[in-house]
Parts: C-alpha cells; sequence; structure tokens
C-alpha cells in the first residue's frame, strides 16, 4: 500500500474535535489541494474561505442540521460554487474531498457537511459575505480528534463489477 491509497483508506469523518490549534501554513496547504482538484474543462468554478472565527462558526453551526459540531471545530472551510458553470457541484466537489484527504494527511480530522440545495446555503453564503454568482458546496470542519467512530464498510465485492454487472469471470 502506497502513502495515498494509506491515507484514504485511514480516513474517517471526525465530528467531535479537542481545542485546538492548527498552523497557518497546514490551513495554506488544504487549500491549495482544494485549488488543484480536477475540474471539468479547467473552469475552476469554486471559491474557499477559511473561517477560524469562533462567533461565525457557532452561527454555522447553529444554521445546519446536521452540521452542529462546526462549532467546536478549529477551522471551518466553506466550497462555494459558482453558479451556472454546468459541473461547478462536481468541480467543487472533487475539491472537498483533496482538502478532506489533505487535512488527513495533516492528521487533522474533518468531516464533509453538505451545502448544496440545504436551505441554510444562502445564509451561510450572506454571512461570509460571498458574491451572489457563488452557492455553498459544502462546509468541512476540522481540528484535532477528540473521537475517531469506525463504522463497518461494504466489502469491496459488495459494491463493484467487472465489465458487466452480474456476470462472473472465466
Amino acid at each position: 500500500m502506497n502513502v495515498g491509497t494509506m491515507t484514504i483508506k485511514s480516513r474517517r469523518s471526525v465530528r467531535k474535535f479537542k481545542p485546538s490549534t492548527i498552523p497557518p501554513y497546514v490551513i495554506q496547504d488544504v487549500l491549495d489541494c482544494g485549488r488543484l482538484a480536477p475540474t471539468a474543462g479547467n473552469v475552476q468554478p469554486w471559491l474557499f474561505g477559511a473561517i477560524t472565527d469562533r462567533e461565525i462558526l457557532g452561527t454555522i453551526a447553529d444554521l445546519t442540521d446536521h452540521g452542529k459540531f462546526i462549532a467546536e471545530a478549529t477551522v471551518c472551510i466553506a466550497v462555494f460554487g459558482k453558479v451556472g458553470e454546468t459541473y461547478y457541484l462536481e468541480d467543487c466537489s472533487a475539491a472537498t474531498e483533496n482538502m478532506i484527504i489533505a487535512f488527513q494527511n495533516h492528521g487533522i480530522g474533518s468531516c464533509w457537511v453538505a451545502g448544496d440545495k440545504k436551505p441554510y446555503a444562502e445564509q451561510v453564503r450572506e454571512i461570509l459575505n460571498v458574491p451572489r454568482e457563488y452557492t455553498l458546496v459544502s462546509l468541512i470542519p476540522a481540528g484535532a480528534p477528540a473521537e475517531v467512530e469506525n463504522p463497518p464498510k461494504r466489502r469491496l465485492e459488495e459494491c463493484s463489477f467487472q465489465n458487466r454487472y452480474g456476470e462472473t469471470g472465466a
């Protein structure tokens, strides 16, 4: 197993954080990894915000339905996509995953919190003063893990096939 696949296979969603700090260079590195995500036609329809202000984190946490733990995160990356770009959701999802893996590589826990189509998306955009041509795609709260759960995952054989589904190889 190489370092990249080991990072991916060891990553788990973290929803409980210890009080901690994250060096600014780590946050910049994570944002840079988001910037370098694959994007359809190299459009790069994203805008990333790194929120560390406790009051703003608490306000955003209160708005969400499944992200109350954002209030305890050290940082939360808000990923926005440019409305009207055909593949903004796919592109920003790729950027989100890049940043989650980058956090993991730095030993920092994180969790993907949905933003796209959520009723709080517009409020988060307004709170962060993001231009109207962008819409919230995801939130990535991150920090030192206080607890890491290891839920069971489906076996590869249960969720994959080769060539055609249901056919056995010779």
